[in-house]
């Protein structure tokens, strides 16, 4: 049962996590703008987000440790962020006077759909030195977001994860896995990192590199070509997971949802902290089941629930 598992949650492998810490601008659209339109939002909420520090928040509140390399740097957002961050108990290791934290407009359809427009900030601005501030445990779990990997510092993040044996990633290409070059792909997937996808992803990668577009037989591929593990998320219809050890369906949890901001995101940190605790890549993928389906039904995207919360919720699963 998940809930006793979740009583035993112990960690018993290091974890960093890298990417951005941003503010996310929520606001409700009736519908998506169009060319030369002028629509009227109402604003939900100006929360702190960026998907690493979602991860981050839903480790922190299932109670696991982690090296946080969030670049935090000077301006009106990143003073937002770390005043947040600091309200949460989250540290970053990164600190920087290059410029300001980036932000993103997000946009809720009805139907709890969510679009973003992002700006960049000190997020994507990593340097060697930066880099040297991370530890580099051999049995390592390390968080990369599609972010990062498509940004002007992904080859350097993409080096220094080639260069620290050992250490397994968990990435999560989110919309910007059409954007990554397919020699970029090939280093990434050189590093036998297990990559997470929702639906639309799985598509577009099954479309990019002729993979099969039924979910069993395209995990079973991805086997066979990268010999390294895969999520595919499919919400209500719960997450795929294929790695060399096994292969299989975790259910999901009913819920209502509110909106989908952090989902994948949360889902992520619920992985990473059962993998953390060395629980099997089935049991991780539950527990990001249980985290999302909390998190979707709550607004925002930083709401990831503590042990106890999610404990209470699923007393009897």
């Amino acid at each position: 049962m998940l809930s006793d598992k979740l009583s035993q949650l112990r960690q018993q492998r290091p974890v960093t996590v890298i990417g951005s810490a941003v503010i996310d601008v929520i606001a409700d659209a009736y519908a998506l703008p169009w060319r030369g339109c002028d629509i009227e939002l109402r604003q939900q909420s100006v929360n702190i987000g960026g998907c690493a520090l979602n991860v981050a928040v839903a480790l922190k509140r299932l109670d696991i440790d982690a090296c946080n390399a969030l670049p935090l740097g000077q301006g009106v957002w990143a003073d937002i962020v770390r005043n947040n961050l600091h309200k949460q108990g989250i540290t970053s290791v990164i600190e920087t006077d290059r410029g300001d934290n980036g932000w993103c407009l997000a946009l809720v359809e009805p139907d709890g759909e969510r679009t973003f427009m992002s700006f960049t900030g000190v997020e994507n601005a990593w340097t060697n030195e930066w880099l040297a501030r991370l530890p580099r445990h051999a049995d390592g779990l390390v968080y990369l977001s599609g972010y990062q990997l498509t940004a002007s510092c992904a080859d350097l993040l993409i080096g220094w994860l080639a260069s620290t044996p050992g250490v397994t990633a968990l990435i999560d290409f989110g919309p910007r896995i059409a954007d990554i070059p397919p020699e970029r792909f090939a280093r990434i997937m050189a590093c036998k990192p297990l990559i997470t996808l929702n639906r639309q992803e799985a598509e577009i990668v099954a479309e990019l590199y002729q993979l099969p577009d039924e979910t069993e037989a395209l995990g079973k591929a991805w086997l066979e070509r990268w010999h390294a593990p895969l999520i595919v998320r499919q919400d209500k219809d719960g997450a795929w997971y294929f790695s060399e050890k096994g292969c299989g369906q975790a259910a999901a949890f009913p819920t209502t949802v509110v909106d989908t901001i952090g989902a994948g995101d949360s889902h992520a940190g619920g992985v990473l902290a059962g993998l953390a605790a060395g629980w099997s890549l089935n049991e991780a993928v539950t527990l990001g089941n249980a985290v999302a389906s909390w998190v979707v039904s709550h607004r925002g995207g930083d709401c990831a629930p503590t042990r106890d919360e999610l404990l209470l919720t699923h007393k009897h699963i």
